[in-house]
């Protein structure tokens, strides 16, 4: 197959970066080995995503896809196996067909790093979060456990002490990794409490959500929410050796650009300070633009 943009991954990043390129008139192709949506689909309800009042995430992933079929945005469920350069363009194999492209942007997103244990997966959207910003509001006045120790545990505490009445900081370290600035932080917010050098062993629910959580000390802690900060996985290993990664999330400059020309970055799998639905989007819009000018100058 031939296009002038393939776009790998079919999230936010992946479809608005395709909604732009078909729009500006580009043959574009977009392949996800999953339905388009990304993580999109795992959340439930979604309230802070411009123009849009509260929604689920399946609603939100629904639209993005409505709108790129619309432009003319081909989309097929086929997973990328292999890159490589074919003179100024890309041949990209994949687990459906062979596909030549002019500029390639790499949408693959990341996957949240799992505790692993029993309770995780079931409560998963009812009380298990791995976003602070996208769920913390649903929790007002209740009491939630943050598992993790980094600048990423810390800084979300910190914002979810605004909201909940408790919070509950669990990390497995006797210390923490974050900056001592983080640090001090917890440390003077009344209504933050340390559970350290200890792991969750198991979330425990009523069918409709969280109820508590059991330590590895054999203690239940009561509360409502467990918000999971223990590290993300870029989904980027197509990309090793061949275009600059930085633990393993792929080097752009602010227009999306990597270290291969005409092969661009979007999303959570780029690096990025801000990982939000919204700021997906607008990656995905600015790779689209750049992908344009690329193919300008052939």
């Amino acid at each position: 197959m031939i296009c002038d943009i393939l776009v790998i991954g079919a999230g936010p990043a992946g479809l608005s970066a395709a909604s732009y390129a078909a729009r500006a008139g580009y043959n574009t192709l977009a392949i996800d080995s999953l339905a388009p949506g990304g993580q999109l689909l795992y959340i439930d309800e979604i309230e802070n995503y411009p123009g849009q009042e509260s929604t689920s995430g399946y609603a939100l992933a629904e639209s993005f896809e409505k709108q790129a079929t619309s432009f003319g945005v081909k989309i097929e469920f086929w997973g990328a196996e292999s890159i490589e350069k074919d003179g100024d363009g890309f041949v990209v194999k994949t687990t459906g067909e062979e596909v030549k492209a002019k500029a390639v942007i790499f949408a693959a997103g990341a996957r949240h790093r799992h505790l692993g244990c029993p309770g995780e997966e079931e409560y998963q959207g009812k009380g298990v979060s791995y976003c602070a910003t996208c769920d913390g509001p649903f929790f007002k006045g209740r009491r939630i456990a943050v598992v993790g120790g980094g600048d990423t545990a810390l800084t979300d505490a910190l914002y979810l002490s605004k909201l909940g009445s408790e919070v509950h900081i669990i990390h497995r370290r006797t210390e923490f990794r974050g900056q001592k600035v983080l640090q001090d932080r917890v440390m003077a917010k009344e209504n933050i409490s340390l559970h350290l050098g200890l792991t969750v062993e198991r979330i425990n629910g009523n069918g409709k959500g969280v109820t508590s959580v059991t330590l590895s000390d054999g203690k239940e802690l009561e509360c409502d929410a467990v918000f999971i900060f223990v590290g993300i996985i870029p989904n980027s290993e197509l990309l090793e050796g061949f275009a600059e990664l930085d633990r393993g999330f792929v080097v752009t400059d602010s227009s999306m650009r990597t270290s291969v020309p005409g092969l661009f970055a979007a999303g959570d799998v780029r690096t990025t300070s801000f990982r939000q639905v919204v700021t997906a989007a607008g990656d995905g819009a600015a790779a689209a633009h750049q992908a344009d000018e690329y193919i300008q100058t052939l």
